[in-house]
């Protein structure tokens, strides 16, 4: 049993008295009682209060100190940035948005936006120890380098190493829709299932694979890119710069169904309030949400032909916008046209599931750096 065990009991079970922890672990009361002694004087723990016994006086209680280590999760779309700052429990402590201006140099542009969530919850980004950036495009694997950010033109590969130079802390890419996975695995529809997907359907469409329980980035980071799955009708793209133009991507993206819903002579301001309309009723509204769950099939089909999870679910502006029905009408299509029959459901996280997951992320890697010092 070393100081390690001990935080991450005390964070998965806490708080706890020196007797609980020794119940635990198998620890003595005076082996405890000097282990917690020790994370005490570190710092890293810290006396919650009391819990009354039977006999004798109240035993304290003990849990890691939430401020023993701070982490910031982003979230970066074209338009607009998300920022988290989490306590080592998880516990959110600050947000702030900012605009994300596409002329702006990257490496300024998230110097200010972790100093300004730093000093929201009185922080210095000297406290901070770890930062995740989830964003639109491919990370590389190997470099935690972006390989390709068709959103983001001005960001590329070996600005990881500099941002993470200039901040003095750990910092990391990854794909967006991957966090929105990882967030539905920890708390959403996805805890408990190691074989599931998550397609990511607005703006942009995206895919998040997870098998035995991992998610599964490919060899070069490329898994998920369903944007520019070929897809039937659909032009192939010329060039994998322009995913817009072609493939499953010009299929069902919020410019495809802002035209299927004008063929249909539904009236909506953009995708989502289309498919919000057509979820009111009429025959008009039942033929459109039919052929657009047709053609999300289409993709999904494609995928679990391969991978066969047990588990499809929904998300993006769009994806969650349809709901259950949705959902309902995607499986039934799936199964007509494929020997594959998974549950399709929506996002059990509709608000801000890419930036949740970066939280998450981060917390875990804070964690990690903390322990990874912490002396026996």
């Amino acid at each position: 049993m070393n100081d390690r065990a001990a935080l991450e009991l005390l964070l998965e079970h806490g708080p706890l008295t020196r007797v609980d922890l020794g119940k635990q672990t198998g620890l003595s009361k005076v082996t405890a009682s000097q282990l917690l002694a020790r994370l005490e004087e570190r710092d890293l723990v810290e006396v919650v209060g009391t819990q009354s016994a039977a006999r004798g006086p109240s035993a304290e209680l003990y849990a890691v100190r939430p401020g023993c280590a701070h982490s910031i999760g982003v979230e970066l779309n074209p338009d607009r940035a998300k920022v988290a700052v989490a306590d080592v429990t998880g516990t959110v402590v600050a947000r702030v948005e900012r605009t994300v201006d596409a002329a702006s140099d990257p490496n300024h542009f998230v110097h200010d936006l972790v100093v300004s969530a730093a000093e929201e919850c009185g922080l210095k980004v000297a406290d901070v120890s770890e930062v995740v950036i989830g964003m639109p495009g491919v990370v590389d694997p190997v470099s935690g380098d972006i390989e390709l950010s068709y959103d983001l033109p001005g960001w590329h590969r070996g600005l990881r190493t500099t941002l993470a130079t200039d901040l003095g802390c750990d910092l990391t890419f990854e794909n967006d829709v991957n966090l929105a996975a990882e967030a539905e695995r920890a708390e959403g529809a996805g805890q408990d299932v190691d074989d599931m997907v998550l397609l990511w359907v607005g703006r942009g469409v995206g895919l998040a694979v997870v098998l035995s329980g991992h998610l599964h980035r490919g060899a070069t980071g490329a898994a998920g890119e369903i944007g520019y799955l070929p897809a039937p009708g659909v032009e192939v793209p010329a060039s994998v710069r322009v995913p817009d133009k072609g493939g499953f991507q010009a299929l069902v993206g919020a410019a495809a169904v802002v035209d299927l819903a004008r063929a249909h002579r539904i009236v909506a301001d953009d995708a989502a309030g289309a498919i919000r309309a057509a979820l009111a009723g009429g025959t008009a509204a039942e033929a459109f949400l039919h052929e657009f769950a047709g053609r999300l099939a289409l993709g999904v089909a494609s995928v679990c032909t391969v991978v066969d999870p047990a588990l499809v679910v929904m998300a993006g502006e769009l994806g969650s916008a349809g709901g259950g029905k949705l959902c309902d009408l995607v499986a039934d299509a799936v199964q007509r046209i494929a020997p594959v029959h998974p549950r399709v459901v929506p996002t059990m996280i509709p608000d801000a599931p890419v930036l949740r997951g970066a939280v998450l992320a981060s917390v875990e890697k804070a964690r990690e750096a903390l322990f990874s010092v912490t002396q026996p």
